[in-house]
């Protein structure tokens, strides 16, 4: 029984390869291809698509053999149409017993094609069953009932075709058989009309043979595609799982980072107090003069050093608290040109010792804003330290403050230095970022001013941009968004509230 199904097998599929069966399909097979699957997995899901298709349709062909049953005792006898049926009953019985026990059990590569080869020769049998009547049951004087059979067989192709057409080792074993017999039986007849219907039947056959192989290749196609889809999605859901947890693990790491900077910034400072204390004490003489010259310019060296590691410190403090989110700031009606101002006086030694000039331009009418009059004069601060540090000697740094059209305050610092490069603007915004020209030159700096200011401007729902080129100089533009600028009713209703608490001030901001 196994050799014979293993001929059928080899037979039908060599038949099916001639016919397209094995083409290569639209995409290659090891472009989707899963593991512990054989070499062509979408053969294996076009079987079972058939036997799904032979489960639910089974009824059918015990229905017409019914048919064919009562109308063939009409001129034959009982007991022969009686067997027949049986038998074509039995087959139907034992291709469906077949198409449940696949499913049942479990199967292996090797295994698949032992069960092709069992399904066909249950496909074969039946076909066999089927053209037993054009031999067995033929009248030997009523052409109409011999057509009436031819007709019969055919519809019963048709029906397989329907069944079977996206599998075609079965469908040809099947199939394949009727259409034989057909051609056989008519031909035996040396009638014009038979031979036609021979001529006719075998067209039909290979039309269906081509219909079947072109939905053979769009279900395969289908499948393959399928395939490609399911595996393309669980490659994203892979990478998605693996930049989620890359995420996480940067946060994690950003977070320890920020808390590391922040304790020890704090650390730092207790130790740096003092050394700034006494060196300020070294140099003043406070305690004496010093005999030698040299000391005291060491100890000013050391105190000079001393606040430039404590700003620093500062600085990374203020960059730890923003980007931990525990910076605040504090909502109140400042009038801009009273931080500008006083940035402007603490940076005009620094500006002097070049030679730059320091202007400062504010509209008169502009309103004040509702912020931290702390943290903006922090920003005005590091905008101009930043703007004199890469000034040349005898240049010149603008600060302005005007009121945009569309209800907007805007500050802008802009100096003749040097330029920054298109591609460095969006890092220099960045923590801990600085430019190739001050890695070049050396210029002091640990790249958290504009990162500072971008901090505060946010807190204070603004934005930061920069506009520059390459030997055109640096404008930064820091702008308050309209709800913070306070005109109109609004203002006076502020400059009217001095004594309301702090409660009672946000209210009115909110409301505004």
């Amino acid at each position: 029984m196994l050799n014979l199904t293993t001929l059928i097998s080899t037979t039908c599929s060599k038949i099916a390869s001639f016919l397209g069966w094995d083409s290569s399909p639209t995409v290659e097979d090891e472009d989707y291809s899963l593991p512990h699957q054989d070499e062509t997995p979408w053969q294996r899901e076009l079987l079972e698509m058939f036997l799904r298709n032979q489960m639910t349709l089974a009824p059918t062909m015990p229905v017409i053999a019914l048919v064919l049953s009562a109308t063939a005792m009409m001129w034959n006898s009982f007991g022969s149409v009686f067997c027949w049926f049986v038998g074509v009953v039995g087959c139907n019985v034992l291709q469906l017993y077949l198409c449940r026990l696949y499913f049942k059990r479990v199967r292996d590569d090797s295994a698949q094609s032992e069960w092709i080869g069992m399904i066909a020769a249950s496909e074969l049998m039946q076909g066999v069953f089927w053209v037993v009547p054009l031999f067995f049951f033929w009248p030997e004087t009523d052409s109409a009932q011999g057509a009436f059979l031819v007709a019969a067989v055919m519809a019963v192709s048709a029906v397989r075709f329907l069944v079977v057409s996206n599998f075609m080792p079965v469908l040809i074993a099947g199939t394949g058989v009727m259409t034989i017999g057909v051609a056989l039986r008519c031909i035996t007849q040396h009638d014009q009309v038979y031979l036609s219907l021979a001529g006719i039947f075998i067209t039909l056959e290979v039309f269906f043979l081509f219909i079947a192989r072109q939905l053979q290749s769009t279900a395969r196609d289908m499948i393959i595609f399928r395939n490609q889809k399911d595996i393309l999605i669980d490659e994203l859901q892979q990478a998605r799982d693996k930049a989620e947890q890359e995420k996480q693990n940067a946060q994690k790491a950003n977070s320890s980072k920020t808390a590391f900077l922040a304790n020890m910034s704090h650390e730092l400072r207790t130790p740096l107090n003092a050394i700034l204390g006494f060196s300020e004490i070294l140099q003043r003489e406070l305690f004496g003069p010093i005999t030698n010259n040299t000391y005291r310019d060491y100890a000013g060296d050391i105190n000079s050093s001393g606040r430039y590691l404590l700003g620093l410190i500062n600085d990374i403090l203020d960059i730890s608290r923003i980007e931990a989110g525990r910076r605040e700031i504090s909502e109140e009606p400042v009038n801009l040109s009273v931080p500008l101002l006083h940035a402007k006086h603490l940076l005009e030694i620094n500006a002097a010792q070049k030679n730059i000039t320091v202007e400062l331009f504010v509209d008169a009418n502009l309103p004040k804003i509702l912020g931290d009059g702390r943290a903006i004069q922090q920003i005005a601060i590091n905008l101009l330290t930043n703007a004199v540090k890469f000034t040349p000697r005898n240049g010149k740094v603008a600060m302005r403050a005007k009121r945009l059209s569309d209800g907007s305050a805007q500050l802008t610092v802009e100096d003749n230095g040097p330029g920054i490069p298109f591609e460095e603007q969006a890092l220099a915004l960045s923590a801990f970022t600085r430019g190739r020209l001050a890695t070049t030159k050396a210029v002091e700096g640990a790249g958290l001013g504009l990162s500072i200011v971008r901090g505060i401007m946010e807190l204070h729902d603004g934005r930061v941009t920069i506009q520059s080129a390459t030997g055109m100089g640096t404008t930064v533009i820091c702008v308050f968004p309209p709800k913070r600028v306070l005109s109109g009713p609004r203002g006076a209703l502020y400059s009217e509230t001095e004594s309301l608490s702090e409660s009672q001030r946000r209210l009115i901001s909110l409301t505004g």
